[in-house]
């Protein structure tokens, strides 16, 4: 199997892979070919629950290691993706309310692994992240977790607020991190189950994601910078989740 630094490349390689059941985290397709054998690595890949996305020869050929692609790369995830009830289930089996973590669209790698790893420190039960428009749990993901990634399930789902409004049909409160939020973080309860949703690098949350929030939660600001970065803003609150609940050590 032709892997290296994350990547596999090749037909077979690829297609051995997902057949032994390799953690596949998304696949790229030349686009434009459409024989038979790529058909049926992009069926096996999107029923493992893989991303499957096209890419022109120049992309294809800047990633290669091995110079012998032949129109298809995978790249392997760091770690298995949970299912969104064994986040549950863990809160469940700690006897807590769960505390979840959602990012909306968080493409930095470095930034979603600083976020996983405050997660597994603050006693979170997951973290769970779209399918599209987002970091996976790659290698840079998971030596940015510190090597969180390992003993925190990370699910992965294809619409956040489908995701959201299905939480809430749990029980759990949704709580949306926003500069301009009508609620101050220290203000705001946080002992219930609830779900903590952070925003893209730029753009912060998407407008379908915040229409499902309970809570918009503002981070005090005392400095000339009005905003936390994703990964820092996602500690603060996440410690005074901890705190109101009687974490601290």
């Amino acid at each position: 199997m032709e892997e290296r630094n994350g990547l596999i490349e090749g037909r077979n390689a690829v297609t051995e892979a997902l057949r032994a059941g390799v953690p596949v985290d998304k696949v790229w397709l030349l686009r434009g070919e459409d024989s038979a054998p790529l058909r049926r690595i992009a069926a096996s890949a999107r029923a493992a629950g893989a991303v499957v996305a096209d890419a022109d020869r120049r992309k294809l050929d800047s990633m290669s290691v091995t110079g012998a692609h032949q129109g298809v790369i995978a790249s392997v995830a760091a770690q298995r993706y949970a299912e969104v009830a064994e986040l549950l289930q863990v809160a469940e089996e700690r006897g807590e309310k769960p505390l979840l973590v959602v990012c909306d669209e968080i493409s930095d790698p470095h930034n979603l692994g600083a976020i996983i790893r405050t997660a597994e420190c603050a006693g979170a039960h997951g973290v769970i992240i779209p399918k599209r428009r987002s970091a996976g749990l790659t290698a840079v993901v998971a030596k940015a977790s510190a090597g969180a990634v390992a003993h925190l399930p990370v699910a992965r789902v294809p619409n956040i607020p489908a995701l959201l409004k299905d939480l809430k049909k749990r029980g759990l409160w949704i709580y949306g991190a926003d500069a301009s939020g009508s609620a101050s973080l220290y203000e705001t309860d946080w002992t219930g189950a609830a779900a903590i949703v952070i925003g893209s690098e730029g753009a912060g949350m998407t407008r379908l994601a915040a229409e499902q929030c309970d809570f918009m939660v503002k981070i005090p600001m005392k400095g000339h910078i009005n905003s936390l970065n994703a990964s820092a803003a996602c500690a603060v609150l996440l410690y005074e989740a901890m705190r109101q609940r009687g974490g601290e050590k």
